[in-house]
C-alpha cells in the first residue's frame, strides 16, 4: 500500500522541506489539540471537590483561548503547505504528462486512444494529488495523532481502562486490509471504464457530421448509455466497498465507547479514576474516532493513488521511437537532401512501404511526388519529419545522416502542411500565428494573399478574430486547407512539405497558390506531394511512386514523353477538366 511512497519519492526528496514543515506543524497541532480535554477534566474535578475559585476559571478560560489560537495558526500553516505541495505535484506531472506527449510518436498514439490520456491526465491526475495531501494528512492521523491521544489516555488516566478500550483495534486493522485490497482492483477497473466512455465522448463529437448524415444519433445515444451505465456499475462496485468504511469505523468506535464507559465507571467506583478522568477519557474516545477512521481513509486514497500512478507511469515509462543521438552534429542548412536507397515499413507491418528510393534534392529545388492512393507518397515526406525509426538504406541531409541531426534542428527548417488540416480552437489569426509566434497583421494578410484566403476573410464576420471552432469546423475543407497553407507560409521554411495541400482548391485558386510558390520559394526546397498532377507540372523534379518505388523521374515534359503512367494520366485529367469547363 505505502509502495506509492517510494515511487513519488522524486518529488518528496524535491519538497523535503514543504513537507517536512507541514508535518511537524501537523504534529504540534496535534499536540495542542490534545490538551483541551484535560482542562475539562481538571475543572470538573475542582468541581466535584469544591476547589474551583474564580481565578482558577479565568485561568483555564485563558489558557483554553491561548490554545484555540495557536491551534488555528499552527492548523493554517500546515494545510497551506502540505495541500500547496499537492497542487504542486498534480502540477508537475500534468507538466510530465504534456511534455511526453508532445516527444511521442505516431506509434504511441495508435497504443493509447485519446479518451485514455485524458482521463490520466485528469482523474487519475486528481488521485495521485490526493495521496500527496489528504493521504500524508490521514497517514499522519491515523499514526502519529492516534498514538499521541493512546499515549495521554495510557499515561495520565490509565492504562488499563486504555488497553482494555482498544481492543476492536485489531479487528479494524484486519478488516481495513481486505477493504483496501478489494477497492485497488475495483478502481482499476473503474477507470479503465472511464476512460472508454472518455474516448467514446470524443469520437462522438468529432464524428458528430457523420452519425447526424447516416441518421445515427438513437445509435450513439444508446451505445453511450451503456458505456455510461458500465461506469457507473464499476464505480457503485468502489463505492460500495468504500462506504463500508465510515459504518465498520463507527462499530468499532463504538465498541471502545461501550467498553470504555462500562470498565471506566467501575474504575471510578472503586476509587482508581475520578470522575474528571473519566470524562477527559471518554472525550478522547471521541477524538480517537477522526484517526481511526483515518485508516480507513488512508488505505482508500492510497490504493486509489497507487492505481492511478500506475496507470500514469505505464505510460510515461513508454519509451521515445525517435530520439536525438548520443552525439549530435550540427548542420547549418539543408544544401543537399539525398534519400540513398531508402526502405522503410511500418511498425508491425508485413511489408515495406517504401523500397529502394534514390533522390538527391539540391536547395532551391522542387520535387513533385505523385502516384496512386496508397502509393507512399505521405510515407515518403515522413521520413524528412522523423516520426517512425527503422529506415534501412539512409537519409541524409548536406551528407549528414538525417538521425544524426538534432530533432530541433531538422523540424525547424520544415514547414507542413498535412493531408488532414489541424485548426486549434482559437481564432485565424492564432491559429496562423502557429507557423510565426507574434507575427503582425501586416505579415499575416501578405501570407493569407498568396494562400488566396483573403476574399474569405473579409466575408467572415470578425475577420482574423473569427474563431474557427473545434479543429475548425466553421470552416469548409478549402478555407482549413488555405488557412494552414498561411500558417507555413508565414514561417518561411527552408524546406515545405505540402502533402496533397491544394485537393480542396479550384484549379483556378491552385494556380494562383502554384504561381505565389514559384516566386517566394527561390532559393528554398520545395516538396509537393498530390493528385493533381497540376499542382506539380513546374517542379524541378516529378517521381511517380508505385508500391512504395520509384516508378518514373524526371521532369514534367520528360515524363510526358515517356508515354507511361505520368503521361496517361496528365491527358486523363486534362480531358476531366476540358468537360468540366464545357
Amino acid at each position: 500500500m505505502f509502495s506509492i511512497f517510494k515511487k513519488l519519492d522524486w518529488f518528496f526528496k524535491t519538497y523535503w522541506k514543504r513537507y517536512t514543515f507541514a508535518i511537524i506543524a501537523l504534529i504540534i497541532a496535534s499536540f495542542i489539540d490534545i490538551l483541551p480535554p484535560k482542562l475539562i477534566g481538571m475543572a470538573i474535578d475542582e468541581i466535584q471537590f469544591n476547589s474551583l475559585t474564580f481565578d482558577r476559571i479565568v485561568e483555564i478560560i485563558m489558557i483554553y483561548g491561548v490554545l484555540i489560537v495557536a491551534s488555528y495558526t499552527i492548523s493554517f500553516l500546515w494545510d497551506y503547505n502540505l495541500f500547496g505541495g499537492a497542487a504542486i505535484m498534480e502540477r508537475l506531472m500534468r507538466s510530465r504528462l504534456m511534455n511526453h506527449f508532445l516527444k511521442m510518436s505516431p506509434t504511441f498514439y495508435g497504443k493509447y486512444r485519446t479518451g485514455d490520456l485524458m482521463a490520466k491526465a485528469t482523474n487519475d491526475l486528481k488521485a495521485i494529488s490526493m495521496t500527496t495531501g489528504f493521504g500524508i494528512l490521514t497517514l499522519v492521523d491515523s499514526s502519529i495523532f492516534m498514538l499521541m491521544i493512546i499515549a495521554v489516555m495510557g499515561i495520565t488516566i490509565s492504562w488499563k481502562l486504555t488497553l482494555v478500550s482498544l481492543i476492536p483495534l485489531p479487528i479494524m486493522a484486519v478488516v481495513m486490509h481486505k477493504y483496501g485490497s478489494a477497492i485497488h482492483e475495483r478502481f482499476m477497473k473503474a477507470q479503465a471504464a472511464f476512460s472508454d466512455m472518455n474516448n467514446d465522448v470524443l469520437e462522438s463529437i468529432r464524428g458528430v457530421r457523420v452519425i447526424r448524415a447516416f441518421v445515427q444519433e438513437k445509435h450513439d445515444v444508446d451505445r453511450f448509455q451503456r458505456m455510461t451505465e458500465n461506469v457507473y456499475q464499476k464505480n457503485i462496485e468502489v463505492a460500495k466497498i468504500d462506504a463500508l468504511f465510515e459504518p465498520t469505523m463507527k462499530i468499532l468506535v463504538g465498541l471502545s465507547y461501550t467498553i470504555g464507559l462500562g470498565y471506566g465507571a467501575l474504575l471510578v467506583f472503586d476509587n482508581l479514576i475520578t470522575l474528571g478522568e473519566l470524562v477527559s477519557f471518554n472525550v478522547y474516545l471521541g477524538m480517537l474516532i477522526w484517526p481511526m477512521f483515518a485508516v480507513g481513509e488512508l488505505i482508500n486514497v492510497m490504493q486509489r493513488g497507487n492505481a492511478s500512478l500506475d496507470r500514469v507511469n505505464d505510460t510515461l515509462d513508454y519509451p521515445m521511437d525517435v530520439k536525438d543521438a548520443d552525439k549530435p552534429v550540427d548542420v547549418v542548412l539543408p544544401n543537399q537532401i539525398t534519400f540513398d536507397h531508402l526502405s522503410f515499413s511500418y511498425p508491425e507491418a508485413k511489408q515495406n512501404s517504401l523500397t529502394d528510393i534514390y533522390l538527391n534534392v539540391q536547395r532551391g529545388q522542387t520535387v513533385g511526388i505523385v502516384g496512386k492512393t496508397g502509393a507512399g507518397k505521405t510515407t515518403l515526406l515522413r521520413q524528412l519529419l522523423r516520426e517512425y525509426p527503422g529506415n534501412k538504406g539512409a537519409l541524409t541531409i548536406s551528407g549528414v545522416p538525417i538521425d544524426s541531426i538534432p530533432l530541433c534542428k531538422t523540424r525547424s527548417w520544415i514547414g507542413y502542411v498535412p493531408q488532414d488540416q489541424v485548426m486549434f480552437s482559437k481564432t485565424i489569426r492564432e491559429n496562423i500565428q502557429f507557423g510565426k509566434k507574434n507575427a503582425s497583421d501586416t505579415e499575416i494578410y501578405g501570407v493569407m494573399e498568396k494562400a488566396h484566403f483573403i476574399q474569405d476573410i473579409k466575408n467572415l464576420s470578425k475577420g482574423l478574430d473569427t474563431k474557427v471552432g473545434e479543429s475548425g469546423v466553421t470552416l469548409s475543407g478549402g478555407q482549413k486547407q488555405r488557412v494552414a497553407l498561411a500558417r507555413a507560409f508565414i514561417k518561411d521554411p527552408e524546406i515545405l512539405l505540402l502533402d496533397d495541400a491544394l485537393s480542396a482548391v479550384d484549379g483556378k485558386t491552385e494556380s494562383m497558390i502554384i504561381s505565389h510558390l514559384k516566386q517566394d520559394r527561390q532559393g528554398k526546397t520545395t516538396f509537393i506531394a498530390a493528385h493533381r498532377l497540376s499542382a506539380v507540372q513546374h517542379a524541378d523534379i516529378i517521381i511517380v511512386l508505385e508500391d512504395g518505388k520509384i516508378s518514373e523521374k524526371g521532369t514534367h515534359e520528360e515524363l510526358l514523353a515517356t508515354g507511361n503512367w505520368y503521361s496517361t494520366q496528365y491527358k486523363l485529367q486534362q480531358l476531366e477538366e476540358q468537360e468540366a469547363i464545357s
